[in-house]
Formats: C-alpha cells, structure tokens, sequence
C-alpha cells in the first residue's frame, strides 16, 4: 500500500516562484491551512531560479508586466524587513540602476508608443536622442541609433538565488513543509485535484495543487491532462572584464539584440541563438559559439572599448518559455479544479515572483485577484488562441 501524507496546498517547485507562493500564503492572515513544496533537486542545479542574470525592468508594454515588475521592485527595496527570520535580514543585493533599450529607425515610432504606456503607468522612464545618448554614456558608439529608453529608476539588478533562500526560508519559518521528491503523477478524479504521486510512492493529497515547475512544468501539466505550452530553452551568459569599463553603465539591450550590464567590477552579456538552433531540451553546455560569432562582435561594435575586453567565464540555464506568446501563465486551469498555474515566463519570472507568489495566493485564498488583476495570463487564452503581444521582449 503506497504511504500517503496531506497539505491543503501542494506546490510543485521549490524555485522561486514556488518559494514566492508557499511565502505569500503563510504570511496573509487569512490562510491557516498546511502548504508543502515539492522540490526533485533541492541543489537547484539546474533551477532557473539559481541560474538567471536576475534583473528587474518596468519596460515592458503590457500594462499588467509593468505592475508586477512595479510590485516586484518595491518587494525587494523592503526584501530585508518582509523576509526576515529571527531577526536575521537577508541582503538580496539590490542594484538599482536602469535598462536602456536602444533602437534602429525603423522602430523609433513604436519606442515611442511603448513609452507612452509606461509612463501612463507610472514608470520613471525617459527617451533619450543620440545626442543625448553620448552626452550622457560617452563610451556608446550611437551609429545605427536612433531613440533610447532608460530607466531612471525602478529598475535594476540583484542575487536571484539569494531571494529564492529567502523566500524558502520565510516560508518555512511560517510552516511551509519542503520535500525533496519528484513528483510522477496527479490524480485528478472527475478533473478535480486529489493527490500527486511522489517517485517513492507516497501519496500526497491536498485540495489544491500549484504547478510551479519551471521549464518541466508541462510534464507536471501532462500528468493531469492539461496540455500546456511551455518548453525549457537554454539561454548562455558570458562574463568579462574590460580594461577601459564604461561608467555608469545600465543594462544596455543593444539594436543587435546583445544585452551587457556590470556585474560588481565585471560584466555579464548574452545575446539570444538563432531561431534554426534554439531548440527545446537542449542540455546546459554553454554554445561558445555565441560569443566569438554574435556577442562580443556586438559589444565591440557598440562600446570601442570592449574591444579588448577578456572573457572570464560562462554559464547555462533554462528559460521556460511559453511557446504560444512569451507571457506569463497564471490561475486556476478552467477545466481542472483545484489545479493553478504559475509558468511560462519566458525569462521574467524571476522579476515577477513577488506578484505571482500573491496574486496566485489570492486565488487560492479568495477565487479572484485582490491586489494585482492579471487575469490577462490566464490559461483561457490559450485554448481561444488570444496572444498576448509584448513587444518588449528580451530573447
């Protein structure tokens, strides 16, 4: 007979959107249930979570992005009070320092509009001409520009897996119960939630199950019927220091499609592989081809000095892209009770945790929003074929 155990909230994923639900849930006062995480790789070795460049931008042009990246930042200015434990405040090493989006004529007239959107939503945003661009960044070589947007402020950089412990540890110290398991089954009778299987047999039982498996989330989707369109890419970030650093740099996304921004006294850059090799499930060895063909060609072009810049390192890891239009997925499946979503962030997810983990808390809580409605991103849309176009997207 296969063991069994019980949680009013299952959560698959130990990550950080699943670390930000578990967290949010034991902290509203609302909530005086039971919530386990189940996490198969308590390394994080492979955890988007662990992996990502983990920066955080208002410049989106779906209103709803803006806001849970408006939330998100003002999480982590207050990081260090809302997560601490036993006095104790972690340091998620806020950088707050802006994005500066830079791009070719041809695109000068939808800048324009996306920064309109931004500002109607209270982003500190401001467009920059080539001229100002060098007045202001004198290292850039502007050819080829012709608007920039930067962020002044509200957007920035910080230590991922340092708010990914956080938020467990929080969680935790509230009564969140973490398991290390993989889960191999959801038994869901009369397409409502009653139990997922663990590869040891136990049975979990629980009233509501929360996919927040990253990019296997359509494995865990799947085993519950549910088709969901959401694969694992691998995205490749190279590390390099330049004898002659630009100052003051933000995070640069060039008209290339390059990004670069300082990592301390270093930087970190990627720039996304052609459509024809971005294939699903790739394994997470870095493509060094990146690099010498596409990235540091880029770089150079845009900033002289970095043309004698010295490579230090590289590493790999996962967006789980949502194939069907880049965007979040998020609340109750439409046909499976008791089952939420949380995937297909397609590399924001990090930014939006903090929303996420209390926007799908309030579902479960009170079947609808209450701070940030973002029923934008829920599963409907997919199965009506309604895409969300966000035309700020960061490969």
């Amino acid at each position: 007979m296969a063991r069994a155990a019980s949680a009013d909230v299952a959560i698959v994923g130990g990550g950080v959107i699943g670390s930000a639900i578990a967290h949010a849930l034991l902290a509203d006062p609302a909530f005086d249930g039971s919530v386990v995480v189940i996490e198969r790789d308590p390394s994080y070795r492979q955890a988007s979570s662990a992996l990502s460049a983990s920066s955080i931008r208002q410049q989106f042009s779906t209103p709803e992005n803006i806001r849970m990246s408006r939330f998100g930042f003002d999480f982590l200015r207050r990081a260090g009070e809302i997560l601490a434990v036993d006095d104790e405040a972690p340091d998620v090493g806020l950088v707050e320092r802006g994005y500066l989006y830079l791009v070719e004529p041809q695109h000068e007239e939808t800048l324009r509009e996306i920064h309109a959107i931004q500002r109607g939503e209270g982003a500190d945003v401001v467009l920059l001409a080539p001229g100002e661009l060098r007045a202001r960044f004198p290292w850039m070589d502007t050819t080829g520009v012709a608007l920039g947007s930067l962020g002044v402020t509200g957007e920035g950089w910080f230590d991922g897996y340092a708010l990914t412990r956080a938020l467990r540890r929080k969680a935790i110290a509230l009564g969140a119960s973490v398991r290390a398991a993989e889960v191999v089954d959801v038994r869901c009778p009369g397409r409502r939630v009653e139990a997922v299987v663990l590869r040891d047999g136990t049975e979990v039982r629980c009233r509501a199950l929360v996919n927040a498996a990253g990019p296997w989330a359509a494995r865990v989707a799947a085993m519950a019927g549910v088709d969901l369109p959401v694969a694992a890419h691998r995205r490749c970030v190279f590390t390099f220091e330049a004898p002659v650093p630009p100052v003051d740099c933000p995070l640069v996304i060039d008209t290339s499609g390059a990004w670069f921004r300082p990592e301390g006294e270093a930087f970190i850059g990627a720039i996304s592989p052609a459509p024809a090799d971005d294939r699903p499930d790739l394994d997470l060895e870095v493509d060094h081809r990146l690099w010498e063909e596409a990235l540091w060609p880029a770089l150079a072009a845009r900033v002289p000095s970095f043309d004698t810049l010295r490579r230090t390192g590289a590493w790999a890891g996962y967006y789980e892209m949502n194939t069907f239009d880049h965007n979040a997925i998020l609340g109750p499946h439409p046909d499976v009770d008791g089952l939420y979503l949380a995937n297909g962030f397609s590399g924001h997810g990090i930014q939006g945790a903090p929303a996420v983990g209390r926007a799908i808390a309030e579902h479960i809580l009170h079947g609808r929003y209450v701070t940030l409605d973002l029923s934008v991103f829920g599963y409907e849309r997919i199965a009506a074929g309604r895409r969300i176009v966000e035309r700020n997207v960061i490969g």
